[in-house]
């Protein structure tokens, strides 16, 4: 599997850890609590995925999307929610978030989504009950 980079964009420190302990095994992953230092990282390490913490959307708006998409472009943003109902999220992926990651995490939601993001195949999980 070919080890791709990304950023895990989120203030609280805990959700940060455990997104990048469920994803450092497979991809080059960094922890990082400001898009000011997600903005200089960047410039020498391009990721292809940012986590980004609906936190932050909340913080600098629907805006920021395309400021990120600006300033690091083919970059795919999956959004980190507490629910996937949140309004700021739907919106935010109407205008440029790839998709949602919303709690409870688990290792295989997690790196299912950035799989996909990753355009790395993925299966199916379809479960089957014998009786």
């Amino acid at each position: 599997m070919d080890n791709k980079r990304i950023f895990v964009i989120e203030k609280n420190e805990i959700i940060r850890a455990a997104l990048q302990f469920m994803l450092h095994d497979e991809n080059e992953t960094h922890e990082i609590s400001t898009l000011a230092d997600a903005y200089e990282k960047a410039v020498a390490w391009k990721p292809d995925v940012i986590l980004l913490g609906l936190s932050h959307v909340q913080e600098h708006g629907i805006p920021l999307i395309r400021e990120i998409h600006d300033r690091i472009p083919r970059v795919k943003i999956a959004l980190v929610a507490e629910s996937p109902l949140d309004p700021l999220a739907k919106e935010a992926l109407k205008h440029g978030a790839s998709t949602l990651i919303a709690k409870p995490f688990t290792i295989e939601s997690v790196r299912r989504k950035v799989d996909i993001l990753l355009g790395r195949r993925t299966s199916l999980g379809i479960q089957v009950q014998v009786t």
